[in-house]
């Protein structure tokens, strides 16, 4: 086939005088690149979004990373603190996007936010500030650091054995990924299986498991490491090749 598949990227609003709906330049270009797709912007418009039609012109769906967090009464938690950036009409939009995509076959990559999100929708909940919790580690990123630090690879993940990610790198045992998140799962959601853990025991990927196609949740930014790590780019492969299979039989239906 030779026209790429369309892969719906989210979008975060941001306010800079006016609102807008963007996404970050390395998920748009890992989405090109590393996946080969026709990566597309999905604004956040919440109900005002016509969910069905729009995954059924789709053939792939990355949910993006943040610097807003999933506000908590999606999975009944405590009130968030006042600090907390939130993102309430992008919460609207990928949430039902997940069940939305999941229901009718799309592939799915879902990226730190993205990972929540998907725990989220499937009936999960999240620490939100993991850092503060006994015997686990502090996973965010130093914000004075250029961003080349901030995300280079900083720990190792474990492999689940015989699981897709190890698959996708031979079998291996560990992966080194970066970290940048306050937030992370902590009830796993039904239809979810853990894919990799960091030493803490902080779940840093996952798949689902009654997809029909790829359907991967992973903590870190493996769109910042496609040039350097075998994992990253075949993430972004295996992703790409699903959404090709997808747009295949779209279009032949």
């Amino acid at each position: 086939m030779s026209t790429p598949p369309l892969i719906g990227v989210s979008a975060c609003v941001i306010t800079q005088r006016h609102e807008y709906h963007a996404a970050a330049d390395q998920y748009v270009r890992a989405v090109s690149v590393g996946a080969g797709g026709i990566p597309v912007i999905l604004p956040s418009l919440g109900d005002a979004l016509e969910i069905d039609a729009l995954i059924a012109r789709l053939d792939g769906l990355m949910l993006t990373g943040s610097p807003s967090n999933v506000e908590p009464g999606r999975y009944g938690g405590p009130a968030p603190r006042p600090d907390t950036l939130l993102d309430r009409r992008r919460d609207s939009t990928t949430l039902p996007l997940v069940t939305g995509a999941l229901e009718a076959g799309l592939p799915v990559l879902a990226i730190c936010r993205g990972h929540q999100e998907l725990n989220v929708a499937l009936g999960g909940t999240l620490h939100q500030h993991v850092h503060e919790l006994p015997g686990r580690a502090d996973h965010r990123a130093p914000a004075d650091k250029p961003m080349a630090e901030r995300y280079a690879p900083i720990h190792d993940v474990t492999l689940t054995a015989s699981g897709q990610l190890a698959a996708l790198v031979d079998g291996a045992s560990r992966a080194r990924v970066n970290s940048l998140h306050s937030q992370a799962i902590d009830r796993l959601a039904p239809g979810l299986a853990i894919e990799a853990v960091a030493p803490d025991g902080t779940i840093e990927a996952v798949r689902v498991t009654g997809a029909r196609r790829f359907a991967i949740g992973v903590q870190w930014h493996p769109e910042w490491m496609i040039a350097t790590d075998a994992l990253a780019r075949s993430l972004f492969h295996g992703f790409g090749e699903a959404a090709r299979d997808r747009a295949r039989r779209r279009v032949a239906a």
